[in-house]
């Protein structure tokens, strides 16, 4: 019958075959296997891997005395044997042994240290055990061997091809049965923040580094998710225990370098950078890095100096060429065209690199008058980015019909004196290259406020306030709002306060929040920061539209890489705007950026009333403003206001045809807006 025990002579006369008979049938009919072991010890009696193999069929039928008894004898006759030991270990485990299995595993694994999942099993053992500090170290030798076992490298293999269903499929199967498994863990980390499961990806490194401590990569991946989550001290902190253990690693360094940049701490950065790259010069990342910190803290030529020596290493690397057209005032050489267009030609060339070349030959051509191939490297550019992207212009005009809907003058008033009393920040919003860089450091270059950055506390607010709606609604954010109580959105207030905190360098009064996009989020802004101010920065339509179609972002901006996308995002801004004009009258101070061109002191003075603070000549001086400045315009505003940029975009106007139709009305009345509809 098929499966039934057979002697060693019927399985192809070979002794190893009939091994492999019994081996087969073990996982699936254990006592078909036992009685064929006991066949070949028939012919061999006493042979070892025979009497392994009817151990472990007796105790899959669940006599562990039997078991035990053979692999005992085993054990003791074939000291060195790893596999013996593991067996021996996994058959004391099951009779509730677990002094004795943590002996045997530690034998096995001095015999034979190449396996993770031993490490992995006594790690859990002395765990259960209480001794934690061998469990840790245990738990870092499973790391350490971990690329042996061929199901981590399995899962490893799917995610580096970047088939993810494959990989969360197989991690998922290997964690069922193995739940303790930390390089495991850290791969569906990894995998859960690729997906945008940022949160997911941080519970799991904190169970990881719970079981080891000592695991330094998955600490260094938890210290970048945190500063992407915008908790910088929290990844500081988590940076410096990485550089207690290892202080010279480079990888630790850069990422202190990177956060660093973040909290506002140029002049550490910039220095942690210089040493990296005194011992790694060949590093064209780094020598980029380093560009951006020293671009952002005012100093241009040693920034151009260090963008090319990162081209020098790697004259591909598109993002750096886009570096250096981004800084706005900076030219091109004629060699530097011939050589992006050589770059641009490569047939190997990435979908990255291709589009910051795009974007800065376009910029290129812009200063050399040629505006016809200018714009088409802008459009060739744009159109890359588009395709890899998916953003929907439906999506946030939906968005924006929704928060005029909920946010009326009858919602404001029944939530009367709620929100912190503070009067710290100064929100200025609109769209991006609307001159709110301009509005920051003419308010930065007063005495009384300071400026920071594009903070993203405001998106994390409401990445909280999502996580905490009913998962059916539609717009769960703003429908978790409108639930909170005065004590809520006061604690809201002051999280906003606690959390920017960091970014706070002098002793002065106010500070700047300049995220343009929150202007999405006036009505949260009102609801918990009440006496904040808010400055909406606006700008010609088809200028403020066509200056961001000119520009690669580093992050967000998506509906910025089409121009009817554009039109439509421009469009659903000014609705959203003169709806809090109409709803909150007088809450938004509103500067035109040509005005501000035309009289310039008129608007300044205007701004600061508005803002509660006197006059004061440094803020017509701006441009000798020294602060660091971490926005596409940093260069620009050092300089004084110039007309030049006012009309630029005419230049380009025979290929702007979809923009100018879709802006429609808008465009008709600005500084106007239309007259408004709907609810």
């Amino acid at each position: 019958m098929p499966g039934d025990a057979v002697t060693v002579r019927d399985v192809a006369g070979t002794l190893e075959q009939a091994l492999a008979h019994a081996g087969r049938l073990l996982p699936t009919e254990p006592a078909l296997a036992e009685a064929q072991v006991d066949e070949i010890l028939k012919v061999v009696p006493g042979h070892p891997p025979a009497l392994q193999l009817l151990a472990a069929a007796q105790a899959a039928q669940g006599r562990l005395d039997d078991a035990l008894t053979v692999l005992e004898s085993l054990a003791e006759g074939h000291p060195q044997w790893a596999a013996v030991q593991f067996e021996l270990a996994l058959a004391r485990l099951q009779a509730g042994r677990r002094g004795a299995a943590i002996d045997a595993l530690r034998r096995a694994l001095a015999l034979q240290p190449e396996l993770p999942q031993g490490w992995r099993l006594l790690a859990d053992q002395l765990r259960e055990a209480g001794d934690v500090a061998a469990a840790q170290a245990a738990s870092l030798e499973h790391v350490r061997h971990a690329a042996r076992d061929p199901r981590l490298l399995a899962a490893g293999a799917a995610l580096a091809d970047d088939r993810i269903p494959a990989a969360e499929a197989l991690l998922r199967q290997h964690l069922r049965e193995a739940p303790t498994d930390v390089v495991a863990i850290r791969m569906f980390a990894e995998l859960a923040a690729r997906v945008g499961r940022a949160d997911e990806a941080r519970v799991l490194l904190e169970r990881c580094l719970e079981l080891a401590p000592g695991f330094h990569a998955a600490r260094q991946n938890y210290a970048l998710l945190l500063h992407r989550a915008n908790l910088p001290e929290q990844a500081l902190a988590e940076i410096e225990r990485l550089l207690a253990a290892e202080p010279r690693h480079p990888a630790h360094r850069n990422l202190k370098a990177v956060v660093l940049c973040r909290t506002g701490d140029y002049a550490t950065a910039i220095d942690l950078y210089a040493e990296l790259l005194a011992e790694y010069p060949d590093n064209a990342q780094v020598w980029m890095s380093y560009g951006h910190a020293l671009k952002t803290a005012g100093l241009t030529a040693r920034a151009i100096e260090a963008y090319r020596r990162a081209l020098a290493q790697q004259p591909s690397f598109g993002e750096v060429w886009w570096s250096l057209a981004n800084l706005k005032t900076f030219r091109f050489t004629d060699e530097d065209v011939a050589t992006m267009r050589g770059q641009l030609a490569r047939t190997d060339l990435s979908d990255g690199d291709r589009l910051h070349l795009d974007f800065a030959l376009g910029k290129a051509l812009e200063d050399a008058r040629e505006y016809e191939a200018s714009f088409r490297h802008y459009a060739a550019g744009n159109a890359r980015r588009h395709g890899q992207l998916h953003y929907d212009p439906d999506e946030t005009h939906a968005r924006v019909e929704h928060i005029r809907r909920q946010y009326t003058r009858e919602f404001f008033a029944e939530r009367a004196g709620s929100g912190s009393a503070a009067r710290d920040p100064i929100f200025v919003v609109g769209l991006p290259r609307s001159g709110s860089t301009l509005i920051e450091q003419i308010l930065s270059s007063h005495s009384q406020v300071e400026g920071t950055m594009e903070l993203p506390e405001i998106t994390s607010i409401t990445r909280l306030l999502r996580g905490q709606s009913d998962g059916d609604s539609p717009m769960p954010y703003h429908d978790a709002l409108a639930r909170l109580d005065a004590g809520a959105l006061r604690e809201l207030g002051e999280r906003y306060l606690a959390h920017t905190r960091i970014q706070r360098k002098t002793p002065a009064p106010l500070f700047i929040d300049k995220m343009p996009n929150n202007f999405m989020h006036i009505g949260l802004i009102h609801l918990m920061l009440p006496n904040a101010i808010i400055i909406d920065a606006r700008r010609h339509p088809m200028a403020c539209c066509f200056s961001g179609f000119k520009q690669h972002f580093a992050r967000g901006q998506s509906f910025s890489y089409r121009l009817e996308d554009l039109a439509r995002y421009y469009t659903d801004y000014v609705r959203l705007m003169a709806h809090f004009d109409a709803v909150l009258p007088g809450r938004v101070h509103r500067v035109i950026y040509e005005h501000m061109v035309e009289d310039t002191e008129g608007e300044v003075r205007r701004l600061l009333a508005h803002c509660g603070l006197p006059f004061e000549e440094a803020c017509l001086r701006f441009f000798e403003n020294e602060r660091p400045v971490r926005t596409a315009s940093s260069e620009q505003v050092r300089r004084p206001i110039y007309r030049e940029g006012v009309d630029q975009w005419r230049h380009y106007a025979p290929w702007l045809g979809p923009l100018e139709q879709g802006l429609g009305a808008v465009l008709r009345a600005y500084p106007g807006v239309p007259e408004q509809e709907g609810p």
